[in-house]
């Protein structure tokens, strides 16, 4: 019964909350599709955390996103033992990064009494699980190896089964725990999106990663003698 409740249950309730939460979000204020930049506060810090974070979760994402939707392509891409061990690399070293992103992010709110005092409860939850799903992913990438070739076999035909709304939660429960709790991590992070900074990925900023830096000039009017 439990297994029912986590492995097909909550995830239905995750992506509904999602979903109907963000549009509902959108509709009512969409000017709040923001991710809130303190970057006015402390920059060096936001910097390296941002970019290390980024520049690792997005093609991680994307990699996880192709599993689901593309699985004969990323079946053939990972046939040789050459593809499937570049995989392997690629996914530390991304994951790495994306875990050394977050953890500076959460050294900024931590340390920088600034942005620790306009950090609500909510950014606390998020940053703390985000860290926690890349961890438990890098876990996943070192403990239980070839997760390019596993994750097409387990992951992808749950997810599958969901989506056809034929649940088929044996594909994951005889799973070890760090696999349980890294799915189960994702979809509670798309649950909370709505009530979150994360929202904003709903805007797909991805022309954040080569755009030109912003420029910031202040300007003070003299004092009139």
């Amino acid at each position: 019964m439990l297994e029912i409740m986590l492995f097909v249950v909550f995830p239905y309730v995750a992506l509904a909350i999602g979903i109907v939460g963000t549009i509902y979000r959108y509709l009512t204020n969409q000017y709040s599709f923001t991710s809130l930049s303190s970057q006015f506060l402390e920059n060096d810090l936001q910097f390296w955390g941002s970019t290390l974070w980024h520049y690792g979760i997005l093609p991680t994402t994307f990699i996880h996103l192709g599993g689901f939707f593309l699985p004969k392509l990323m079946f053939i891409m990972h046939s040789t033992p050459e593809t499937l061990y570049l995989a392997e690399l690629a996914g530390k070293v991304l994951g790495i990064m994306a875990l050394v992103g977050a953890g500076i992010m959460l050294y900024r709110r931590l340390t920088v009494s600034k942005i620790r005092e306009i950090t609500t409860p909510v950014d606390w939850i998020i940053l703390s699980l985000l860290f926690g799903q890349v961890f438990f992913g890098l876990v996943l990438a070192f403990v239980y190896r070839w997760g390019a070739t596993w994750f097409l076999h387990t992951a992808t035909p749950w997810i599958d089964s969901l989506a056809t709304f034929q649940p088929a939660p044996q594909y994951v429960t005889a799973l070890p725990l760090a696999h349980k709790v890294h799915f189960l991590t994702g979809f509670l992070l798309f649950a909370l999106m709505p009530f979150s900074r994360l929202v904003h990925i709903a805007t797909f900023p991805l022309s954040y990663l080569w755009r030109r830096f912003q420029l910031v000039i202040w300007t003070r009017r003299k004092a009139s003698s």
